[in-house]
Order: structure tokens, then C-alpha cells, then sequence
């Protein structure tokens, strides 16, 4: 596995991470006990990076996590949560009172005193303009609630923005090769400035794993079924934004070349791969639901990819998908 430092926070994290949406929730069930295997296997697989949120089955994945750092006491593994859909999305919600009572309620929820690192969870783009905000979370670094600060982000101008800021240590924003505009100026940067970038939604909610049709379902409570046109939350967090029938037939090609150029991986394995060697990405965090996904995800940590398939990746896109996605994010 490799390892790369995670910005402004100093930490060494795995090239792949783990993100944990789905041992929360909307994604359809996930029993604690698979839940607990599947951190299990990604921990044994050398990942040393898990991503959570307050609002991911309402605290039930952050208490999971903690329920298996109390099995496995002195693991070195860093968790990142998220802060801020508690409550309407307005700018003012983005206030000192709010901030502590969710880190607490986080702290209590991941057993710990101080966090290693919390984000603001895609908050409104007026907030990345408010000095108070970022005052206020520099507040709760010097007063140890938690280890350093970052925000997740919907576009790559809000990613910017954030960039500028002088203590924000990572940013997270969607990245994989449905969505490649954040290589134009936010991974450049990002370099520049030493801040993290964790990239999610690697596999564009799956599609990137080459395995579904334009028949394939999921489950009601799955967001691929409850969110396509953006009912619940930004439409870009399903299927990267990609119009399902669209993104089916581009996934095809996209694993048509992954079996050409490296056929000793999975498509899912490529296309994680792929996002991770991205100059400037610290690390990557698909999802996983059960320990056989973990594992796969976690060895795309150690591959190798061929100059090549950057070129596929990039006609790809510009021919079927550039025209919808580039200008929304």
C-alpha cells in the first residue's frame, strides 16, 4: 500500500482510504457485524484512513468506528469526520454554539477527546467567504477538540476558495474519471499550498466498476434509486452527476480499456488506482460493503497503471460526458 502525507495535518494515510457511508446509511442495510468486518478487512489490507460523518445513519457509522477502535486498541488509523447537515443549509447554522455541540456529539460518538480531523460537510459557498467560520475552527484546534480542519466541497471554485484559507488542511471533493476538473486547478493548488485533497466518490457511486446495466436497480433506501435528479442532496454525490444510462455506456468503454491495459486488475481496481496516482491526491476512499469489496478496493493501493489509459480516461470524457459535468462542478 502506499502512503502519502495528509496535507496540513502531517498524518501519514493509505493511498486508498475507506469511506463510510455505507456502514451508515443510504445505501441500502449493512448489519453492524458486516460493518465491523468490513473495517476489519480494510485495517488488514494496510488502510490507515477512515472517513465518516455526524449525519451517516445519524451517528451509527462514527459508533461503529469507535466499537472497533475499542477491539483494536493502538491500531494507527486516522478517522475524518464531517460537520454541518444537522441543520438547514443557511451560512448563519455555521456558527461557534453549533460547531461545539457537533463535535461533541462527535467526540462522544468516536470515543475520543480530541478528533483528528473534522470537515465542514459541503456547506453553503457563502460560508467559505465568512472569516468568523474559519476563526471559529481555529478555535477548536488551539483548544484540542480536534487535531486540524479541512471541508468537503461540491465544486471546484468552492474547493479554491478553501485552498486560500491559511489553516485548512485537507480538501475532499469528488474525483474519478467521470470528473475531472478538479486536475485543471485544484490539484495545482493544492500542491502549492501543502493542503490534502481526499478524493470521494472514486467509483462515481459504482458505475466505475463496469458492472451495471441500464437495467440494473438498487434498493429504496439506496440514494442511487432516491437521488438521481438531486431530490435529496446535490445531484453530483450520484453517479458523479452522470445521467445513469449515459454513465453505463461510458463505464463499458472506460472498462474495455481497464481489461486491455491492465488485465491483472478489476475495473473497480483501475479506476481507483487511477484517482489515486493523480499528482496531489493524499487519498482516495471508495466504500465498501463487505470484507471481499474492502479488500479489492485496498489493493488498487499498489498498482501500477500504464501512461495510456490517462488518454482513455480523458477522450472519454470529453466525447460523452465534459458537455454536462464540467460546467455544474
Amino acid at each position: 500500500m502506499q502512503t502519502r502525507t495528509l496535507g496540513r495535518t502531517g498524518r501519514t494515510v493509505s493511498a486508498i482510504g475507506l469511506g463510510t457511508w455505507q456502514l451508515g446509511a443510504d445505501w441500502g442495510d449493512v448489519a453492524e457485524a458486516d460493518a465491523l468486518a468490513v473495517l476489519d478487512a480494510s485495517a488488514q489490507a494496510g488502510v490507515t484512513f477512515f472517513d465518516t460523518a455526524d449525519v451517516y445513519g445519524d451517528g451509527r457509522s462514527e459508533s461503529i468506528i469507535a466499537q472497533w477502535r475499542r477491539a483494536n486498541p493502538g491500531t494507527d488509523v486516522t478517522v475524518a469526520t464531517k460537520m454541518g447537515r444537522r441543520l438547514p443549509q443557511e451560512p448563519e447554522n455555521y456558527s461557534m454554539d453549533n460547531f461545539r455541540a457537533w463535535t461533541d456529539r462527535s467526540r462522544r460518538n468516536l470515543g475520543v477527546e480530541t478528533l483528528d480531523l473534522v470537515q465542514l460537510h459541503c456547506p453553503p459557498t457563502a460560508v467559505y467567504g465568512i472569516d468568523r467560520v474559519f476563526d471559529d475552527l481555529d478555535t477548536l484546534v488551539e483548544e484540542g477538540v480536534t487535531a486540524a480542519y479541512g471541508v468537503s466541497v461540491e465544486t471546484a471554485e468552492e474547493a479554491l476558495a478553501a485552498i486560500a484559507r491559511p489553516h485548512v488542511a485537507t480538501v475532499q471533493i469528488i474525483l474519478n474519471a467521470f470528473r475531472l476538473k478538479p486536475l485543471e486547478q485544484v490539484l495545482p493548488a493544492a500542491r502549492e499550498a501543502g493542503v490534502g485533497i481526499i478524493a470521494r466518490v472514486p467509483l462515481a457511486s459504482g458505475l466505475l466498476s463496469g458492472r451495471y446495466t441500464p437495467e440494473t436497480t438498487f434498493a429504496e433506501n439506496d440514494h442511487r434509486s432516491f437521488n438521481r435528479h438531486g431530490e435529496a442532496f446535490d445531484v453530483g454525490e450520484t453517479f458523479s452527476g452522470v445521467d445513469f444510462e449515459t454513465g453505463v455506456r461510458a463505464a463499458a468503454e472506460f472498462a474495455s480499456v481497464a481489461r486491455l491495459l491492465v488485465p491483472q486488475a478489476t475495473t473497480a481496481q483501475v479506476a481507483l488506482a487511477w484517482a489515486a496516482s493523480q499528482d496531489g491526491v493524499s487519498s482516495v476512499i471508495p466504500g465498501a460493503r463487505n470484507p471481499e469489496q474492502a479488500r479489492a478496493n485496498a489493493a488498487a493501493g499498489s498498482l501500477e497503471l500504464p501512461p495510456e489509459l490517462d488518454d482513455a480516461v480523458c477522450t472519454i470524457y470529453d466525447r460523452d460526458l465534459r458537455a454536462a459535468i464540467h460546467p455544474r462542478w
